[in-house]
């Protein structure tokens, strides 16, 4: 009887022996969970957060170096930071636009806003400028109908809106990040 009480003894340790290695097991398996959430919800220095459906994070201020960018030079510089023209359209279809003077405050679903300066745009012969102050324009990666246009984002104090025109006009640049 003593015999069969040490065999029992020892499965049963053997037992609870597995079950606390499972449960360790189960909590550095949370562990890694909670950290990989962590670097998930982790947001890039310089980039906001507005709540959008996407995932997106815009920027919190535009490209410095140089107020306008071709759409070659656009591309070419910042690739696949640049916004497609979906993320263009998500900025403008779910967020609140609210002119402030020289721009928009863009405030997304979450409550958090980015500023767009209204720029305005350099010519195609590459000196002249126009409607600084009272129109922006900012390039997405996404070529329109022809080689020589892009989609781009156009706002004034009235209306934002999302237009396909020519490759070698002078627009802003807002670079986006997404996992």
């Amino acid at each position: 009887m003593k015999k069969n009480n040490f065999v029992f003894m020892t499965a049963a340790i053997a037992v609870l022996m597995a079950g606390v290695a499972t449960f360790t097991a189960c909590d550095k398996d949370d562990d890694k969970k909670e950290e990989k959430k962590e670097q998930k919800d982790a947001i890039p220095q310089g980039y906001v957060d507005l709540g959008l459906e996407s995932g997106t994070l815009w920027k919190d201020q535009n490209e410095s170096g140089q107020d306008f960018y071709t759409y070659e030079e656009a591309v070419a510089q910042f690739g696949d930071k640049l916004p497609t023209k979906d993320q263009l359209m998500e900025l403008r279809n779910t967020c609140e636009w609210e002119w402030t003077g020289n721009g928009c405050k863009v405030t997304g679903p979450n409550g958090k806003s980015i500023t767009l300066p209204a720029k305005g745009y350099r010519g195609c012969e590459g000196s002249t400028t126009y409607e600084v102050g009272s129109r922006g324009n900012y390039w997405s990666s996404t070529p329109a109908s022809t080689n020589e246009t892009a989609w781009y984002l156009t706002f004034d104090a009235s209306d934002v809106d999302m237009a396909g025109y020519l490759r070698c006009l002078g627009y802003s640049v807002r670079l986006v990040y997404h996992e």
